[in-house]
């Protein structure tokens, strides 16, 4: 085993996450690379002091740029805010540091463009972290396409949906406020990512963008929200199939709604992250009366699941994503393969994200190549 030394950026809930998985990861997937928590960073001295004793670190900073350039740190997780994203990417970057980065990988598709770009020219490890898609149910979903099972894919409808803000009496936070701060930045590109690992690149779009509560209640009256709750698209693959894709922070009743459905020549398949340890594949050869779809509950023999548990239907959950994720960011390092999602591929959901505007301010279908 070889030790390999982690400093994270951020301490709050994707802080805490990614902490958790980093001590987590060796045990569970039995790695050859041994993650060593070395250094935590937040915004105060005292705040790191603490996160560092509760989540396993040798040491904190309140400077983030202390910890890119400690040379006892091999990789850098940033689960800092998006509009902290460039900068400490870049600062990682030049410093040689592998860098896994929480969606969106910046404020702005140019500055997703540029920590790609820069990545890429000086040839350090990177990882766009998407977790959702990491279930076993997804994993499968993608195995079962990609063999050509449910045959070409000719429809995919998907939806992030959520309800922290459905209330119009919840108070103005800093969602509201910042284009990368609201829906389109936080919950969509979740989603955008499902598509593109479901069906391939997106060609075109039309999309429609809403700010369904447009004040909130602030200390001072009532503030303006400056983003947006919710969206909707129509768009067509690379393949020719069409996609409808909706994502939503005021879907009232939805917790976790991570939903998908795609049909095929041949069969289809659903799935609901509220109900993640289940996939849902209809086949078309069925004999007739004997047609329907069938509940596949994940277990030990698909992507992922034996390392945490031996027993069909007893399930993973939201941490086991960010595990799995650590374990792809490990392994990534140790073979100096790339390991999906890279940058480049958070770049596409960045540059559909910014179709995504872009048609909703033109009103017209857009490429997304025009990103």
């Amino acid at each position: 085993m070889t030790e390999i030394g982690i400093g994270i950026i951020g301490g709050g809930y994707m802080g805490k996450a990614h902490s958790v998985a980093m001590n987590a990861v060796g045990a569970v997937f039995e790695t050859r690379l041994r993650p060593r928590c070395e250094m935590i960073c937040t915004t105060t001295q005292e705040g790191a002091a603490e996160k560092a004793r509760l989540f396993g670190f040798a040491r904190s900073t309140h400077d983030w740029r202390e910890l890119v350039t400690d040379p006892k740190i091999d990789a850098v997780v940033i689960a800092s805010t998006q509009d902290t994203h460039r900068d400490i990417a870049l600062a990682a970057i030049a410093n040689g540091k592998a860098v896994m980065c929480e969606k969106p990988m910046g404020a702005s598709v140019e500055e997703a463009r540029e920590i790609t770009e820069a990545a890429e020219a000086a040839g350090v490890v990177n990882m766009a972290a998407f977790n959702y898609v990491r279930t076993p149910a997804t994993q499968l979903a993608r195995q079962i396409i990609g063999a050509g099972e449910i045959g070409d894919i000719t429809y995919v409808r998907a939806e992030h949906t959520e309800d922290f803000f459905a209330d119009p009496d919840a108070p103005a936070t800093w969602r509201s406020h910042g284009r990368a701060n609201g829906n389109l930045g936080d919950l969509a590109p979740h989603i955008v990512n499902a598509a593109l690992a479901l069906a391939g690149p997106i060609k075109s779009l039309v999309a429609d963008v809403e700010t369904v509560h447009k004040t909130r209640p602030g200390p001072n009256g009532p503030e303006r929200v400056t983003n947006d709750d919710q969206c909707q698209l129509l768009c067509r693959f690379e393949s020719g199939a069409m996609g409808m894709l909706f994502a939503s922070r005021v879907a009232t009743g939805r917790k976790m709604g991570y939903i998908y459905e795609v049909f095929g020549t041949r069969g289809a398949l659903r799935f609901d992250q509220e109900d993640q340890n289940a996939l849902w594949l209809y086949k078309g050869d069925a004999a007739p009366g004997r047609e329907g779809f069938t509940k596949i509950l994940t277990g030990p023999e698909h992507p992922d699941y034996r390392p945490f548990c031996q027993g069909p239907g007893h399930g993973t959950g939201y941490q086991d994503q960010i595990i799995i994720e650590a374990h792809d960011f490990l392994k990534a390092i140790e073979t100096g393969e790339p390991v999906w999602p890279t940058f480049r591929d958070g770049l596409a959901v960045s540059e559909i994200i910014e179709a995504v505007w872009r048609s909703h301010e033109e009103r017209r279908w857009v490429s997304v190549d025009e990103a």
